[in-house]
């Protein structure tokens, strides 16, 4: 998958529909909010055990949240100017230092609420 691509095909998708007055960075992160949101919906309600085991049904709307989610995290990256892949690799740093691995293994607990 490349990226930078996805974010051209993005780009073109909006020019061609007049889109990009409507994606301000605002915009995008609330629509991005929501489809995180219609993400959830498909495991509402759902046990731990049967939000493994999606049927085929479930799975696809699953697939589909999580390609609107990407899609517009990639836009409000590119509309933003933000390299995800540096973001994400900086990141990646912090959280290393924040959750050594001899402290968070095996503990969801978050790393300021941790009692040492």
């Amino acid at each position: 998958m490349d990226i930078r691509e996805i974010q051209k095909k993005l780009s073109i998708f909006s020019k061609e529909r007049e889109w990009d007055q409507f994606h301000t960075p605002k915009n995008l992160a609330a629509a991005l909010s929501v489809e995180a949101s219609e993400l959830l919906e498909v495991f509402q309600w759902l046990t731990d055990k049967q939000s493994r085991e999606l049927d085929t049904v479930q799975m696809a709307d699953a697939e589909q949240e999580v390609a609107d989610i990407a899609m517009y995290l990639l836009r409000i990256c590119d509309v933003m100017n933000i390299d995800i892949e540096a973001a994400i690799e900086k990141k990646l740093e912090i959280n290393a230092d924040k959750y050594p691995v001899e402290a968070a293994k095996g503990n969801a607990t978050k790393y300021n609420k941790r009692i040492n």
